[in-house]
């Protein structure tokens, strides 16, 4: 691949545009004499005469002008992608890629506090539980369930992910214990499929899984629903369902949490310009996590 020199290049590419060296050095915030030798070097890479100076000013060669209409859509090119890489900075939007659940139980009933504080800023989220990848996402930062780490990217711990079982008040009558929970629906969440078996192992109770009748929703939202109109018991995530335990519409009959080991992390690129708009979510995240 033969690429001449850059900046001859992007020198010829403004005086063909401008048709006007005075014009061009304008535009390129350098002297009409350096115009005028960057011109000369492309000409002499090329081997070829691409403007002919005249007694005013100067015009282009009949190669000179095929040349500058072939190249000019790449520059083009390269100035559009450029504004599509930095754009995100410069405005008042921030992309958070995140998932339903905690956008819906966590997030939503907290971003009006956010608005407040920022009410110039929109937060516009993209809910997946695709794996992260920044080197295709369209974000700016993700909240993302795991153990913290990312490749290329750096992770901060928003909120420890706790579970144990959750049913409506009296779904479970007297003592908690397996042979109370024995011949009770375990409503299980999809995408949280282990949930119920290491809450068993970390409670003793392991036995009870492979007999007992399970239910499976796509979310663990539809789980917590089902758990409150007395389907079933399901497995809560703490920091999720903070507003149903103090309304009375889940209990938590074990009082068993269990740490997986696991957590909600805001994760960032590894490489990312700083953005005080970004910043100031991200504090903002953190306080409100703070808070509980």
């Amino acid at each position: 691949m033969k690429i001449p020199p850059l900046n001859p290049l992007k020198v010829f590419e403004v005086v063909a545009r401008t048709n006007n060296l005075t014009l061009a050095a304008s535009e390129l915030n350098v002297s009409q004499s350096a115009v005028s030798r960057q011109v000369a070097v492309l000409e002499e890479y090329l081997g070829v005469q691409l403007f002919a100076r005249e007694r005013v000013g100067v015009r282009l060669t009949d190669v000179g002008e095929t040349y500058a209409r072939r190249i000019g859509p790449a520059f083009e090119e390269i100035s559009a992608a450029t504004a599509f890489i930095t754009q995100k900075y410069s405005n008042n939007v921030i992309r958070l890629r995140t998932y339903t659940t905690l956008t819906a139980r966590w997030l939503i009933p907290r971003l009006p506090h956010f608005k407040a504080q920022y009410p110039d800023v929109e937060v516009s989220i993209l809910n997946s539980n695709a794996p992260l990848d920044f080197g295709v996402e369209k974000c700016d930062l993700a909240i993302v369930l795991g153990a913290g780490t990312w490749p290329d990217a750096d992770a901060t711990l928003l909120l420890e992910d706790i579970v144990e079982p959750v049913c409506a008040p009296g779904f479970i009558e007297g003592a908690a214990t397996s042979e109370g929970l024995r011949g009770k629906r375990l409503l299980v969440s999809k995408y949280r499929k282990d949930d119920w078996p290491r809450w068993l192992a970390h409670a003793g109770m392991t036995d009870v899984f492979d007999t007992a009748e399970k239910m499976v929703f796509s979310s663990s939202i539809l789980t917590w629903q089902a758990a409150m109109d007395g389907l079933g018991i399901a497995i809560g995530q703490q920091h999720m369902l903070d507003s149903e335990f103090q309304a009375g519409r889940l209990v938590r009959p074990f009082a068993r949490p269990l740490r997986t080991g696991q957590g909600h992390y805001i994760v960032t690129p590894a490489l990312q310009r700083h953005s005080d708009k970004i910043a100031a979510f991200k504090d903002w995240l953190m306080r409100e996590a703070g808070r509980l």
